[in-house]
């Protein structure tokens, strides 16, 4: 864990991904703080702020005395947000840069084929 990013942020970004492939499935049991704080050798309390997080979003919910579990409809939930993201990191430059060119939505996905194959 080396990112740039504060690791309570990748401690959330790494169990979403885990949520996302299906390794961490709705309804499973997620590892707790204590065990994530081992296992990446940071403060249980930074830990324990990243799953805060994913609390708050609804990803993750709280079973008292057991321990956090996956929301039913994370997945969903995560696979929605970070095709939103996708779009505005990725998809808006491209269409902006695209419009600059004077390239219409057609040459665009020509463009998208030709690169899909593996050109």
């Amino acid at each position: 864990m080396d990112d740039g990013k504060p690791l309570f942020q990748q401690i959330a970004e790494q169990i979403e991904g885990s949520i996302i492939d299906g390794s961490l499935p709705e309804e499973g049991q997620v590892p707790s703080t204590n065990e994530l704080a081992a296992f990446h050798r940071i403060n249980p309390a930074t830990a324990a702020k990243g799953v805060h997080r994913l609390v708050v979003d609804g990803v993750l919910y709280k079973r008292r005395g057991i321990g956090m579990f996956v929301s039913t409809g994370a997945r969903a939930q995560l696979l929605e947000r970070r095709r939103e993201e996708f779009a505005n990191q990725y998809i808006a430059p491209l269409l902006a840069e695209a419009r600059k060119l004077g390239m219409d939505a057609e040459q665009i996905k020509k463009m998208i084929d030709v690169w899909g194959d593996g050109q």
